[in-house]
């Protein structure tokens, strides 16, 4: 099946028409290596500059044109401001789980607040990333959804958190020192409603440097809530990401209002879009579902869930099932522990490959948008 870009951004109105007010200025990591050079010749200065600047950066994770002695003075202070301006300033830094887990507060050029968290396992180090400041998605449960939609992350600010993350795993400043491994996107906002930034931000976090960070594509994933034009239109990107869909539930009465753009896109129609992701890239879709005590955990979603997806996606599925980290103030809570696990057992029951996802961070406001909304 065919998608054709005009066909997507005539689907999606709401998506793709987010609010643009507030843009960072342009950046080395907004651009294609072609297109730094292109940027650095009109500045005056050699081509190969542009290559220099890109190594520190990407390769050295360094943003500071001061320490580009590689550079003369003149170009290093022109490029530094031109191509390596300051994007993200920490608020702070929260640590729990023994230290294993960091969840950073950001402030961008206009005020704008965002989140990331970075996380250590015994094999792998994950940093979920924000690619809106806020969400439009309106989901009631989410904290991030609760405070709307600011506007769009610029390619750069996106790349800036992995830079950042990947350069404190070197330094130590997360446990002993080690690698940034994978990144997923799941942290403020609905990244396909950021379509374009976000597939440029994938590419410079995966090409190898000086073009970009060198992190495998698949160690990448990128979340949605269901926007099924876009899951085709990524998948038609020949890209080796993850896809995960965030259902929530597989009846459309009470995804309706547990996820509203199920008015647009119902289950039936986002599986689908998530079979054709998955028969196009070869790869498994991961399904989360945020289980809601008495509101999403009965049995017979549980068997509903099962069935669905070995209709659609047969063993192309694999289900995340997450207790919910309340936020403040809310009447949502997680399911009790019998509850959450009888669920599993249904689904994993039904054929469809099913687990509990590890949480984090519970005690430093670990939902997205709960240390945002503080402040």
């Amino acid at each position: 099946m065919s998608w054709d870009n005009e066909r997507v951004m005539t689907a999606l109105p709401l998506v793709f028409d987010a609010p643009r007010r507030g843009l960072p200025p342009r950046h080395l990591a907004d651009l294609s290596i072609d297109e730094r050079r292109d940027v650095v010749a009109e500045l005056g200065e050699k081509p190969f500059r542009a290559n220099q600047l890109s190594t520190h950066y990407f390769g050295k994770l360094s943003a500071d044109a001061g320490s580009m002695t590689d550079l003369p003075a003149a170009a290093r202070d022109r490029l530094g401001a031109e191509l390596l301006p300051t994007l993200l300033t920490v608020v702070r830094h929260i640590q729990c789980d023994d230290g294993t887990t960091r969840k950073t507060l950001w402030r961008a050029h206009d005020g704008t607040l965002l989140e990331s968290v970075l996380m250590r396992y015994p094999d792998r180090t994950t940093l979920c990333v924000s690619s809106q400041a806020g969400c439009g998605m309106a989901c009631p449960f989410c904290a991030t959804g609760q405070g709307g939609l600011t506007r769009n992350l610029s390619t750069a600010e996106i790349v800036d958190q992995v830079r950042a993350a990947a350069a404190a795993m070197r330094d130590g400043e997360v446990g002993e020192p080690g690698r940034l491994s994978n990144i997923v996107f799941m942290g403020m906002g609905e990244p396909l409603a950021n379509y374009k930034r976000v597939l440029a931000a994938v590419h410079r976090i995966c090409d190898p440097a000086p073009g970009g960070l060198g992190i495998s594509q698949r160690s990448v994933t990128v979340s949605t809530v269901g926007l099924a034009p876009a899951i085709r239109k990524l998948a038609d990107e020949n890209l080796q990401v993850r896809l995960a869909v965030s259902l929530h539930t597989p009846d459309d009465e009470l995804r309706d209002t547990l996820v509203p753009v199920n008015n647009r896109w119902p289950v039936d129609e986002v599986l689908r879009a998530a079979r054709y992701y998955a028969d196009k890239t070869g790869r498994r879709v991961s399904i989360e579902y945020a289980l809601i005590r008495d509101i999403n955990d009965q049995p017979w979603r549980a068997d509903l869930l099962g069935s669905l997806l070995r209709k659609h996606l047969n063993q192309l599925a694999h289900v995340n099932v997450i207790p919910l980290n309340p936020t403040p103030g809310s009447k949502w809570d997680a399911s009790p522990k019998p509850v959450e696990r009888e669920f599993v057992r249904r689904v994993n029951e039904a054929g469809v490959s099913c687990t509990v996802r590890d949480t984090r961070g519970q005690e430093i406001a670990a939902a997205c948008g709960q240390l945002a909304a503080e402040g």
